[in-house]
């Protein structure tokens, strides 16, 4: 069971003492992504994305990498000091790539205890960068604003994007972006098939009420949003890019919605 002080100070990991944990969901997350090979030890967090060419992962950290430099030096290049939120950051390594932009503040949040703990472990020397555990939905983030919400490969575990990038939206600053990057949309043709793909896919790997957590979107989510498309793996140009990467990269912004 995962130990819950009452509004603690763990290191830089902050624990609300009225949040209430999900057991269910954390033990079979965490059980998933060890049998998919993806966690880490340590000393593997601190070097990412940069990842060994033996790992079964690499070329999707290939992707993370490319991704990851595109986004920081979009943000740098703001040169102002950015309060920057990472929505579902797990072991950290993009929240602390985050925290080298010059006068950011970072805070990660997570509902995985595991990987948050972990976070707090490896990255506790940087003080730029904080980590809470909880929910954003429950509200556990009070009153704080951010001028940059990220959602980096974190889209697809929210039933309904409307209402977290409404929620998101709410807590940004005036003229302030939210970020969605490392995350597939798909045509509303292929959303059925997908659903069933990821049932077997599940299942297969002995987890299969995981499929409950997991949600396919398209772009048309999206249009009520005044947003942008800052890379799109579908677009021509890109289909024959040799540095193509298949996911997609958005910035909804604060203000001016259609």
């Amino acid at each position: 069971m995962i130990p819950l002080p009452d509004s603690a100070i763990l290191t830089n990991l902050y624990v609300p003492g009225f949040t209430k944990p999900d057991y269910f969901f954390e033990k079979r997350y965490i059980g998933l992504r060890n049998k998919e090979k993806r966690i880490y030890s340590d000393e593997e967090v601190k070097q990412l994305p940069a990842c060994d060419t033996s790992h079964p992962h690499y070329k999707e950290w290939l992707y993370r990498k490319n991704s990851s430099h595109k986004l920081i030096t979009y943000l740098a290049n703001k040169k102002k000091a950015l309060q920057i939120l990472e929505i579902g950051c797990g072991n950290g390594w993009l929240s602390n790539r985050l925290s080298a932009i010059p006068r950011s503040r970072v805070l990660g949040i997570d509902i995985n205890f595991t990987e948050l703990q972990q976070a707090a472990r490896v990255f506790n020397d940087c003080q730029k960068m904080k980590f809470m555990y909880g929910d954003v939905e429950t509200g556990v983030l009070g009153d704080r604003k951010f001028d940059v919400i990220v959602l980096a490969d974190t889209l697809q575990y929210f039933r309904s994007p409307d209402e977290i990038l409404e929620l998101c939206l709410q807590y940004l600053n005036p003229n302030g972006e939210i970020h969605i990057t490392d995350t597939r949309f798909y045509p509303l043709k292929a959303m059925k098939g997908l659903n069933n793909r990821s049932a077997d896919y599940f299942s297969s790997m002995g987890y299969p009420e995981m499929a409950y957590h997991y949600f396919h979107h398209s772009l048309g989510d999206l249009a009520h949003f005044n947003h942008t498309i800052l890379y799109n793996p579908d677009s021509f140009w890109q289909i024959f890019s040799r540095q193509s990467v298949p996911y997609h990269w958005i910035c909804i912004q604060k203000d001016n919605r259609s």
